[in-house]
């Protein structure tokens, strides 16, 4: 399958990728009390607005135009030259007085440069809190908020969050300031009227309305991703501007567009309210953002892994990693579990998970409803905060004489095993803590080729259970193709980390696709 001829860009120059995030409301004592707010009401069927200019003038207000500046440290540059025209040509002579007046002196990298960038945000409290992007501010050293009268505030960064792409500010501008309430990005509904306000290209306050065109969209930018997807249209500087209901209500964060050439051509993307106002409270509260973990990898519960599980229909999120002293390590999850529920949220599919762990409550104790061993079982976890990332460093791997291992040969599946003797771990670079039987030969077109298996990866465990030798290996295989099951689930550890993988089976239990002699 080939992929769309255009990219995710974010709605301002210089993006970067981000992650939806989660976690509580804002407390009522940041809401604005100087001002009235309308009151929050369900998402209901009505006609197209004859204008949107009462809303437009009643919004205005509360969105601001954010300016950021980064001091770039001087760059050498040899490697790109003046360009180049004809002797005489009226050309040259217009780059070099344009080089020459712009750069006096010297080349155009000899000094540190200060670069800026523009995007949007809005006011959720009248004290000055003001919600954006982190894109918007990311690095920035001076941050500028402009007023719709055209007042600058200097700005200081409470909190900000890369994975959620939220950053909070507060301006002191010695008044009360214009304020919009959050709204219910739950009660929205594809078709509903949306309006977004922002600062595209730098040219100011400017208000575009649409419908919402679809929820719960996932643009591959991080494990939170839950989008609002609206045809309002959304270009570069509208990024952290807010997206309104009918009601003018904040029901978005305007964050992302798909685009070939940065523009908008009606695919726009916008942090859900019900998800951004959690980790914008956090931001008030902490400086940083708090998510709960689980301490787990998982991976999508294909059809072909459900038939080996015997689970039907697929749904879930299968465990491909447990990290040590996590919370699921304490609560006994194990490397092939199926989670099925979580807290009492079903997971239809691996991508629920992430953001249903992410926004309960750190340190309570919810049920954990997984597959394991072809029935249900329930557990209890305590869930934690999410630390930092830590990379652990593979164990050196001891010197050992290479040693031609005995190598099996599993019928019908295309692979040579061997056991994960020294000489082995020599070859093939693995670690001496591992654990498994290694894959010495894989043929072509086979089962295990089709399903991207390779010499040096290693089977850690096959329909869940542990396998140390080749034997173990096709007593497993064995006892699966005697329950007339159309493929067997191997846990691999290979370059790319730990995955599961379904292998389709040969029901002859013939000797399969022939390896080549090695």
């Amino acid at each position: 399958m080939r992929s769309l001829p255009m990219r995710a860009r974010f709605a301002r120059s210089g993006v970067r990728a981000i992650a939806l995030s989660t976690a509580l409301a804002l407390p009522a004592t940041l809401l604005p009390v100087a001002l009235p707010i309308l009151a929050a009401t369900p998402a209901q069927a009505r006609d197209a607005p004859a204008s949107f200019a009462d809303l437009a003038a009643q919004l205005l207000p509360a969105v601001v135009n954010i300016s950021s500046s980064t001091m770039i440290a001087a760059q050498s540059t040899p490697d790109q030259p003046m360009p180049q025209f004809p002797p005489g040509s009226p050309f040259e002579k217009f780059f070099h007085d344009f080089m020459n007046r712009n750069h006096p002196g010297g080349a155009p990298d000899d000094a540190p440069r200060r670069m800026q960038s523009l995007g949007s945000g809005f006011i959720v409290d009248p004290s000055g809190i003001v919600v954006t992007n982190n894109h918007v501010i990311d690095g920035a050293d001076q941050i500028t908020v402009t007023l719709q009268d055209g007042t600058n505030l200097k700005a200081k960064l409470i909190g900000h969050d890369s994975k959620a792409d939220l950053a909070v500010l507060r301006v002191d501008a010695g008044h009360p300031l214009p304020a919009v309430p959050w709204g219910d990005s739950g009660q929205q509904r594809v078709g509903d009227w949306v309006v977004a306000i922002g600062n595209p290209f730098g040219l100011g306050g400017s208000v575009t309305a649409g419908i919402i065109s679809a929820r719960g969209r996932d643009i591959r930018q991080g494990p939170y991703d839950d989008f609002i997807q609206t045809d309002a249209p959304i270009n570069r500087g509208n990024s952290g501007g807010p997206l309104f209901d009918i009601d003018g209500q904040v029901i978005g964060i305007n964050t992302a567009i798909y685009s070939p050439s940065g523009g908008s051509i009606g695919i726009g993307f916008a942090i859900p309210s019900n998800e951004a106002k959690i980790v914008v409270d956090q931001l008030i509260k902490y400086h940083h953002a708090r998510r709960g973990w689980l301490g787990v990898r998982i991976q999508e519960v294909t059809p072909d892994i459900a038939d080996s599980l015997g689970l039907k229909p697929p749904s879930g999120a299968l465990v491909a990693g447990v990290s040590d002293g996590g919370p699921a390590a304490a609560a006994k999850l194990h490397n092939g579990d199926v989670i099925l529920s979580f807290n009492g949220h079903a997971i239809k599919d691996m991508r629920v998970l992430p953001r249903t762990v992410a926004e309960t409550e750190i340190g309570s104790a919810v049920p954990l409803v997984i597959w394991r061993d072809g029935k249900q079982q329930t557990l209890s976890v305590t869930v934690a905060e999410l630390p930092g990332d830590n990379i652990k460093q593979a164990s050196a791997t001891p010197p050992a004489k290479p040693k031609p291992p005995a190598a099996s040969r599993i019928a019908g599946l295309g692979i040579e095993l061997s056991d994960l003797n020294d000489a082995a771990r020599s070859k093939y670079q693995i670690s001496a803590d591992q654990k498994g039987v290694v894959v010495t030969q894989v043929a072509p077109d086979s089962p295990a080729a089709s399903r991207g298996l390779k010499p040096g990866d290693v089977i850690v465990e096959v329909q869940q259970a542990q396998v140390s030798t080749p034997a173990d290996v096709q007593s497993r295989v064995d006892s699966v193709r005697k329950q007339n099951r159309r493929s067997v689930l191997m846990l691999i550890q290979g370059q790319g980390g730990m995955r599961w993988v379904p292998l389709p089976l040969d029901a002859s239990g013939g000797p399969g696709n022939q390896l080549s002699p090695g």
